[in-house]
């Protein structure tokens, strides 16, 4: 576990502290990093919509401050959250994968969905809460199935119109609601590929803030069915060999622990960590 970065909830009326600037998943950036002395950054040309204190990274209190519009400061420029995940350092993109998820939540939570009042911050809790009907409301969480099937050797992997190009990956999807994971998993892939699962087993989950999903990660066996792909959905799908794999996800996401874990078990290699 971590301790360079500790999610907490930080009153944002207090002085002092580091600050990130986020929109729509972007992040401000210097030669130093993400982080910039909060009371500096907060006199420059920004309109900031929220600001919430997330927690300490080395000891250090750290506040979120949303912004409506990304905007230009000399040496800075805006950087994608998925770039952190790909390039930058563990502990950091922890702390960027939370606060992206806090940001569009409180993005998106201005306005009371209700009655549309203002919305406003619930001192020493995680939620904002209406002024006007009292609704209130905590960060989104969307609980996803991601799933490897398998066949002996061969894995089934697809690609989506969405994915970095040449990319192969696991079947995913969010739960439906007044359904289980498991069935969730079952329905998902035979939409995607038309395939039918059995033995479905769970290896483990990853938050994903793409914008606020949690993955809950799958093994499931091939069952029956020849490989159909949903239109718009999957552009290829196809069985490769554990030993004649393509281009594959990042390391660091759940999807590629899952092909990796299997791989070691078919190959008799030591089986990897699933990434914090």
């Amino acid at each position: 576990m971590s301790t360079r970065w500790q999610p907490s909830i930080i009153d944002h009326n207090q002085p002092g502290g580091w600050a990130i600037a986020h929109c729509k998943q972007h992040f401000l950036a210097d030669s130093n990093g993400v982080l910039f002395p909060r009371e500096w950054l907060k006199k420059q040309d920004i309109e900031v919509i929220g600001e919430h204190g997330i927690g300490h990274f080395d000891g250090d209190a750290i506040y979120l401050l949303e912004v409506d519009q990304p905007i230009e400061l000399a040496d800075c420029s805006w950087q994608g959250l998925r770039q952190f995940m790909l390039q930058g350092e563990a502990d950091m993109f922890r702390l960027l994968s939370f606060a992206a998820q806090i940001g569009t939540w409180s993005r998106e939570h201005r306005f009371c969905g209700s009655c549309a009042a203002a919305m406003e911050q619930v001192p020493g809790e995680r939620a904002m809460q209406c002024t006007r009907c009292e609704l209130r409301n905590y960060p989104r969480l969307s609980p996803s199935m991601i799933v490897l099937v398998t066949r002996g050797d061969e894995v089934l992997l697809a690609r989506s119109p969405r994915f970095v190009s040449g990319i192969y990956s696991t079947l995913a999807g969010f739960v439906e609601a007044g359904e289980s994971v498991e069935q969730c998993v079952a329905r998902e892939v035979f939409e995607e590929v038309g395939v039918a699962v059995k033995n479905i087993q769970y290896l483990g989950s990853q938050g994903w803030p793409f914008p606020h999903s949690l993955m809950l990660g799958f093994h499931a066996e091939y069952a029956s069915g020849d490989i159909v792909m949903q239109p718009e959905e999957i552009e290829d799908a196809q069985w490769f060999n554990v030993h004649e794999l393509p281009p594959l996800p990042a390391s660091r996401s759940i999807a590629r622990y899952l092909i990796d874990v299997y791989v070691a078990r078919r190959l008799g290699l030591p089986e990897p960590v699933l990434p914090s």
